[in-house]
């Protein structure tokens, strides 16, 4: 009876299947709306596969991909292959990050911050005006296409990194730690008209009681707080519309940035 080696077996076809049903899963850890945690690992799993699947004759058509010589370097191109993918969900993860970010510090400026909600997309306890924000950006991430937005950047990778083509590039390191870093400055700029009418609010009462000693501050301030909040975020929501169609568009920039300096 001959042996027959593993590795011979996977070669090929098969080989470069395997290749880009991993750099299609990368999307599915970590991206907005694919990596939810409350759609089933099952679904995730199998639309995946549908989405290599579609995507692979294209990709053998136009390039010929050859497996490595061996499986610790076949086990490294996976990796190579599964930081690809895990690199455009997790730009696409930092911008609904910065938005929660901005809900965050609105619940702490207008009082809600004692009460949190749990969120089934992160599995995490959120605050609540961050979590409004979070799912309102979700609904208008799928009504403005934004999930093909990411399909299109992953078949985008395709093209600009071939199978087991990926150049590291040290700048990569810096534009991620940017990336991480726009959190707070994109929260801080979200939650800006809401923080300044507390904080005119607090100057208020502070000259109040100043001016009116025998009155309790903490009583009133309270209840202001929540009513300013409310109506501040309630005529923000247009602009907030508006902005998350500049963010998005940023986004899919920062996609091709990113893409772009790991391309050969």
């Amino acid at each position: 009876m001959t042996e027959i080696d593993f590795f011979d077996i996977i070669q090929g076809q098969i080989a470069a299947f395997l290749l880009v049903l991993t750099r299609t899963s990368g999307i599915f850890f970590i991206s907005p709306f694919f990596g939810s945690l409350n759609i089933p690992v099952q679904i995730r799993a199998a639309v995946a596969i549908v989405m290599a699947v579609v995507t692979f004759p294209v990709i053998v058509k136009e390039t010929v991909v050859t497996a490595p010589d061996t499986l610790l370097m076949f086990a490294g191109t996976i990796a190579q292959e599964l930081f690809i993918g895990w690199l455009i969900g997790f730009i696409a993860y930092v911008a609904f990050a910065a938005i929660n970010m901005s809900g965050k510090i609105m619940d702490m400026q207008v009082g809600f911050s004692v009460a949190n909600v749990m969120d089934p997309t992160s599995g995490q306890q959120s605050p609540l005006i961050g979590s409004f924000l979070y799912n309102l950006a979700i609904i208008y991430f799928l009504v403005a296409n934004g999930h093909h937005m990411l399909i299109a950047a992953l078949a985008d990778s395709f093209q600009r990194i071939p199978l087991d083509g990926l150049i590291w590039n040290a700048s990569l390191t810096n534009l991620i730690a940017d990336f991480t870093a726009g959190v707070f400055l994109t929260g801080m700029k979200i939650a800006m008209p809401v923080t300044f009418a507390i904080l005119m609010v607090n100057v208020g009462m502070g000259i109040l009681a100043r001016t009116m000693p025998q009155m309790n501050i903490f009583v009133i301030g309270i209840p202001l707080h929540l009513m300013i909040g409310t109506f501040m975020l309630s005529m923000l929501m247009p602009f907030y519309i508006l902005f998350l169609d500049v963010m998005f568009n940023e986004m899919y920039g920062n996609i091709t940035a990113a893409l772009r300096l790991i391309s050969p």
